[in-house]
C-alpha cells in the first residue's frame, strides 16, 4: 500500500532501485544532489542536473518539463554518499511563473523496480519559493529511508545549492538554468530573502554556515483537496513594534469553507479537512521530534567517539550543546504545532455552531429549534476525536449514512476508565451512549424511514432505555427473556431474507405487507445474556447481511462475558465498529499511524433535550 507522506515524515525503503516520478503541471527543472553524512555536497560533480544528467547511482532528465522520471540506484552510490536530495526549480526565463505558490502543488512518487508505488508526497504550502527540495533519501544504520522535505527557497536555486555547502552555488545554478533554457534571463523584481524552511529539517532554525531562516510565514499543512481557487496573498511579517496591518492578518475561518453541492456536504468535507490537517500537523511535529532525538543521539556518539573529549570541560560542553540544540528543535516544532492548533481551534469555534443536528453535539442550540427532517442526512456524528498533542481541540467523528457496519459499545473495562472502576457503572454508561446514538438516528431521519427495536433480556438497561419508552419512540416494547430474543431475531432475519430476494429478483415492491420497509436499528443489551446458540447464529447473520438491506446492529456488551463462546464470536467482534462509553485511544489511523482518542457523544447531565426531540419524532411518526 502506498504511504502518503506529510512534510517532515519519513518512511523506510524496501527497494534499492527506484524511480522517482514528478508531476508539476508546469515545466520545472529536476535534479538531485549527493551529500555526505552531514548533508554537505562536496562539489559540482555531486550534483545531477540537465547539463550533467548522470552521476553514480542517479540519472535525471535533460530538460525542463511538467513530468519527470528520475532513476536512482542506491546500491551504485559512492560509499561516502549518505543523502540524495531531489530538487525542483522554476526556469528563470518564464516571466509568468515566478513562484511555486502561483502554480499547482507538485506531486512526487517513489516507485519500485516493478512499478509499484511505495511513497507519495504532495508539496503543499509553497508560496514565494522558486526552488524546493522535494524529497531526501538518506541512509541510517545501513538502511535507506525517504523523507518528505518541502523545503523551499524564495532566492531560488543558488540559495538551495548554497544551503548544501556548495561554494560555487551561484555559478552552478546559472549553468543549470542556461542549460535548460539558453535564452533565459534573470527574472525581474525578485528579492533574495532567506530560505522559507530550515535545512534538512523543517523546524531547524539555522543550518551550519548559513544565515538565520525567516520563520514569519506559517507552515500550511492543508490537504490538497481543501485548496480553493488561487493561493492567498502571503502575509507580510510585521516589523516590531508596529502591529500588522489588517490585510496582513490570516483570513478568518468561515463555516462551510469546502467543496460540496449543499451546505451539509460542505460542512462534512470541512470537518474531515480539519481531521486531515490535525493528523498532518501532528505527524510533522512527531517526525521533527524524532529527527531531533536522532540528531542528539548522533552528536552524543560523536562526542564520545574521541577519548580526549569524553571527560572534562570539553566533553561536558559538547553534550550540553547537543541537548540545547535538541531542545531548540523540539521547541520550534511545538511552536509550529501550537500555531496550527490555534488555527484549527478558531475554525472549530466557527464550524461547531453551524453544524446541522446530525453533526451537532447535544448541547448545540440547533437542537432547541429541532424540526423533523424531510430527507435523511449525509452523515452522522458518533462522537469526537483528539490526539494527545491537540487537547482540548476535538474534531467531530462523522460517518456516512447508511451505516456500512454495525456498532459495538464496549461495556468492559478500558484503559481510560480509571475513574469508573465499577463494572455496573460502565454498563450503564454504555447503554446511555447507545440510547443517545439511537435517539440521534431517529431524529435525523424522516418520519417512517427509521425504527429502533431493543433486546433487553434481563431488563438491565431499563433505566437508560426509559427515555425511548416514555416518548413512544420505540417500534415495540423492549424484548425480554429468551422467547423475546428469539422472536425479534426471527422477525429481523425474515426481513433480511425477503428484502434480499426481492432485490435480487428486481421486484422490491413485491414485499409482503407485514414487512416494515423502514431501516431498523437493533439495540442488544447485556449480550450474550438470554442468547442460545441459535440466537447467536442469527445475530451474526444480521451483523453480516443486515447493513446492506437496512438492518443495523448496536451491540452493548463486554467481550469477556462471551468468552465461553471462544473463537466462534471473533468474526462478530471484527465486523462491528468498537466504541467506548468513556474516552479511549483505541481508534487506529492507517493514514499516518496515529492512535486517536474517541469520546462518545453523550447527553449533558440533567438535559431534557433528548426527551423533547424524541417526543417531536413520535408525534411526527403518528401523523405519518
Amino acid at each position: 500500500m502506498t504511504a502518503e507522506l506529510v512534510r517532515g515524515q519519513n518512511h523506510p525503503l524496501s527497494r534499492i532501485r527506484l524511480t522517482i516520478r514528478i508531476s508539476a503541471g508546469v515545466p520545472v527543472l529536476a535534479g538531485a544532489t549527493l551529500g555526505d553524512e552531514n548533508g554537505r555536497v562536496h562539489g559540482p560533480q555531486w550534483v545531477a542536473h540537465p547539463g550533467a544528467p548522470a552521476v553514480p547511482g542517479v540519472e535525471v532528465p535533460r530538460e525542463a518539463a511538467a513530468e519527470h522520471r528520475l532513476a536512482v540506484d542506491l546500491g551504485a552510490l559512492p560509499e561516502a554518499v549518505h543523502r540524495v536530495a531531489v530538487f525542483l526549480a522554476l526556469p528563470t526565463g518564464s516571466a509568468d511563473l515566478l513562484r511555486f505558490g502561483a502554480v499547482a502543488a507538485p506531486h512526487t512518487a517513489v516507485d519500485g523496480p516493478d512499478g509499484t508505488e511505495l511513497v507519495s508526497y504532495t508539496l503543499t504550502g509553497l508560496d514565494t519559493e522558486t526552488a524546493v527540495v522535494a524529497l531526501e533519501l538518506y541512509r541510517r544504520q545501513g538502511a535507506w529511508k525517504v523523507r518528505a522535505m518541502g523545503q523551499g527557497y524564495a532566492a531560488g536555486l543558488p540559495a538551495l545549492l548554497a544551503d548544501q555547502g556548495l561554494p560555487e552555488a551561484a555559478d552552478l545554478a546559472t549553468a543549470i538554468q542556461h542549460t535548460a533554457a539558453p535564452t533565459a534571463t534573470p527574472a525581474r523584481g525578485m528579492t533574495v530573502p532567506a530560505p522559507s524552511y530550515a535545512a534538512r529539517n523543517p523546524y531547524d532554525t539555522q543550518a551550519p554556515g548559513t544565515a538565520p531562516r525567516d520563520l514569519g510565514t506559517p507552515v500550511d499543512y492543508t490537504h490538497p483537496r481543501r485548496s480553493h481557487g488561487t493561493p492567498p496573498t502571503p502575509p507580510t511579517p510585521p516589523t516590531p513594534p508596529a502591529p500588522p496591518a489588517a490585510d496582513d492578518r490570516p483570513a478568518q475561518p468561515v463555516a462551510g469553507d469546502a467543496v460540496g453541492w449543499s451546505m451539509e456536504e460542505r460542512l462534512y468535507n470541512q470537518v474531515w479537512g480539519m481531521f486531515e490537517d490535525l493528523a498532518r500537523s501532528t505527524a510533522a511535529y512527531r517526525s521533527a521530534v524524532e529527527f531531533a532525538d536522532s540528531r542528539l543521539e548522533k552528536e552524543l556518539d560523536q562526542a564520545l567517539a574521541d577519548p580526549r573529549g569524553r571527560l572534562g570541560a570539553a566533553g561536558d560542553t559538547a553534550r550540553e550543546a547537543a541537548h540545547t540544540r535538541r531542545t531548540q528543535l523540539v521547541d520550534q516544532a511545538r511552536s509550529a504545532l501550537d500555531r496550527d492548533l490555534a488555527q484549527l481551534a478558531a475554525e472549530s469555534d466557527v464550524v461547531e455552531p453551524a453544524l446541522p443536528p446530525a453533526y451537532a453535539r447535544w448541547d448545540n442550540p440547533v437542537w432547541h429549534a429541532y424540526r423533523v427532517p424531510a430527507e435523511p442526512p449525509l452523515a452522522l456524528r458518533l462522537g469526537d476525536l483528539h490526539l494527545p498533542e491537540s487537547v482540548p481541540l476535538r474534531v467531530p467523528m462523522l460517518v456516512r449514512l447508511p451505516l456500512e457496519r454495525g456498532l459495538w459499545l464496549d461495556s468492559g473495562p478500558v484503559a481510560a476508565a480509571d475513574g469508573f472502576p465499577d463494572s455496573a457503572e460502565l454498563r450503564h454508561l454504555a447503554m446511555e451512549a447507545a440510547v443517545a446514538l439511537a435517539a440521534r438516528l431517529l431524529a435525523v431521519h424522516p418520519p417512517g424511514d427509521f425504527a429502533v427495536q431493543v433486546i433487553d433480556p434481563a431488563g438491565a438497561g431499563a433505566a437508560a432505555l426509559g427515555v425511548l419508552t416514555r416518548t413512544g419512540a420505540l417500534a415495540a416494547p423492549p424484548a425480554a427473556g429468551a422467547a423475546g430474543v428469539a422472536e425479534v431475531l426471527e422477525r429481523l432475519t425474515r426481513r433480511v431474507d425477503l428484502v434480499q430476494m426481492a432485490l435480487r429478483g428486481g421486484t422490491p415492491e413485491s414485499l409482503p405487507a407485514d414487512v416494515d420497509t423502514a431501516r431498523q436499528l437493533l439495540i442488544v443489551s447485556d449480550f450474550p445474556h438470554g442468547f442460545d446458540d441459535r440466537a447467536v447464529t442469527r445475530l451474526r447473520y444480521l451483523a453480516d447481511e443486515g447493513p446492506a438491506v437496512g438492518v443495523h446492529l448496536l451491540l452493548v456488551a463486554d467481550r469477556e462475558d462471551a468468552a465461553a463462546y471462544g473463537p466462534l464470536l471473533d468474526p462478530l467482534w471484527r465486523s462491528l465498529m468498537r466504541l467506548t462509553p468513556v474516552p479511549d485511544d483505541h481508534l487506529a489511523d492507517p493514514w499516518v499511524g496515529h492512535a486517536w482518542t474517541y469520546e462518545p457523544a453523550l447527553v449533558p447531565a440533567g438535559s431534557q433535550i433528548v426527551e423533547q426531540v424524541l417526543t417531536e419524532v413520535a408525534r411526527a411518526r403518528t401523523k405519518h
